[in-house]
């Protein structure tokens, strides 16, 4: 469990990283393209690699996220219930984020498999859509690991 446990870590720690370089990839693309705009000297293709970069910054970046339980989590009746119930909830709710994930991350491959054979690609660059697909749908896969990981695993938070 404990290797489980460190490979999770490790993944989920560089897929965070990715997911700030395409933080800060998108943020500084946006603001050169508003600056060269005034010199009528726009980068073409913006809104799609923002898009792409937007894809990959919030997949890359829920399996760290889950990990450090960043995500908004409304407490207040569930810690008033016995210590036995808050673990019930907590096991139902992260094997329910595992189906959930699971789902969303089979259907990204299949929509994956669909890009790749109709060969669909961003209308100014022409870049396909088929590897952004194929990349969410590991990151959701991840994401259920790392939830299983997480039921069986009581820690403290971490940073």
């Amino acid at each position: 469990m404990k290797t489980l446990v460190a490979l999770t870590t490790t993944v989920s720690r560089v897929m965070f990283t990715i997911a700030g370089i395409a933080m800060t990839a998108s943020v500084v693309l946006t603001c050169s393209d508003v600056i060269l705009r005034i010199f009528r000297r726009p980068i073409m293709g913006t809104y799609e690699l923002v898009g792409i970069l937007g894809a990959i910054m919030v997949g890359f970046a829920i399996p760290q996220t889950t990990r450090v339980q960043g995500h908004v989590i409304m407490d207040f009746l569930t810690t008033k219930l016995p210590e036995a119930w808050q673990t019930l909830l907590r096991v139902v709710t992260r094997l329910l984020g595992v189906g959930l994930f699971f789902i969303m991350g089979w259907n990204l491959w299949i929509l994956g498999n669909d890009f790749l054979k109709s060969g669909e690609t961003t209308m100014t660059l022409g870049w396909p859509f088929y590897p952004v697909a194929y990349g969410l749908a590991i990151c959701c896969l991840i994401e259920c690991v790392v939830l299983l990981v997480e039921i069986f695993e009581r820690r403290r938070v971490e940073p």
